[in-house]
């Protein structure tokens, strides 16, 4: 006979991504990303180049979500195991993705606000250093974009039954990066053009697209963080198969279910059922063994009498239920 502790009937509340290569991935990007800054902002000032300088401006707001991203991580880690959370720490790194959406939103609009002042305001600008630092910006980029992929294959939370990509605070500040990537490339393009065929309008023109294309980027991450926080359910069809799992087992009919995400690949589940044979909760749990995706599983199991099973099935429900 096997003799169970309360500590065997606990659940582990724990559903936060650690990723501690994406962490440090992140923080060798920051620091190459605030020195790329500083220069394109000094050489944007010196050359007088308005690309550059505003180049340098767009990332160091990407330095600023790059700061949310670590934060995310560290908060997570410290609190993993807080008691104050109901479910852990595990939405703030998909908070930090969420957060950065909004800076990539922000940046796209300076960005479109600037290329079309300069439409009707153009200057001048010394086209070989500008090309310079721009290649420079680029190059470090490509660099950044190549760490953060590859903090993708870190170590995260063994829980985690989804692809890494879903660690939605690495991911964003992957965006950011490409972000900037974008920008530094459609500089260069803009400022050659204007250079050797004399399109100095391009510049502006260029701008006004990488803006567009920033701003898709981040409504897309929008739309996967969004619904995170306000407790979206899971997809229709995985419901319907929940709920198939359950009621195909003798008489019980499941009267409520609510599905949702606690963090990156883990979701809690409240089941309600009725039945005329009830069975501990454990077995239903055991149901529902093969859903890799449910995390939390609680279960409230009713015992209604053939009497109350017909009212019930003819919409009723008694009131000595």
């Amino acid at each position: 006979m096997t003799i169970h502790t309360i500590d065997d009937w606990q659940h582990d509340h724990d559903f936060a991504v650690i990723n501690e290569k994406g962490e440090k991935r992140t923080l060798q990007v920051l620091f190459l990303t605030a020195c790329t800054m500083v220069v394109e902002i000094i050489a944007g000032s010196v050359f007088g180049s308005m690309a550059l300088l505003a180049d340098g401006w767009h990332m160091g707001t990407h330095v600023a979500a790059f700061m949310i991203t670590i934060f995310a991580y560290r908060f997570a880690r410290k609190n993993a195991d807080n008691p104050a959370f109901a479910f852990g720490a595990g939405k703030v790194s998909v908070l930090g993705g969420f957060a950065s959406a909004i800076a990539l939103v922000v940046v796209a609009l300076v960005m479109l606000v600037e290329s079309v002042q300069r439409i009707f305001d153009p200057h001048a600008i010394q086209f070989n250093e500008a090309i310079a630092v721009a290649v420079l910006g680029l190059a470090v980029n490509l660099i950044s974009a190549i760490l953060l992929q590859d903090g993708h294959h870190g170590h995260a939370h063994h829980h985690d039954h989804e692809h890494p990509h879903h660690d939605h605070n690495l991911r964003a500040a992957y965006l950011h990066v490409l972000a900037d990537a974008l920008t530094s490339l459609l500089a260069i393009i803009a400022l050659l053009s204007g250079k050797y065929f004399g399109w100095s309008w391009l510049d502006p023109v260029m701008g006004i697209v990488g803006a567009a294309v920033i701003t898709r980027w981040s409504y897309g991450l929008l739309r996967e963080t969004g619904p995170v926080l306000l407790d979206g359910s899971i997809e229709e069809d995985y419901r319907h198969a929940i709920r198939e799992t359950i009621e195909g087992e003798g008489d019980n009919r499941v009267t409520d279910l609510h599905v949702w995400r606690l963090g990156p690949g883990h979701y809690s589940i409240i089941l309600s059922l009725v039945t005329r044979h009830p069975r501990p909760p454990q077995h239903y749990k055991g149901l529902l063994a093969g859903f890799e995706r449910l995390s939390h599983i609680t279960v409230e199991v009713n015992h209604y009498n053939s009497l109350a099973m017909e009212d019930q099935s003819a919409g009723q429900v008694p009131d000595d239920a």
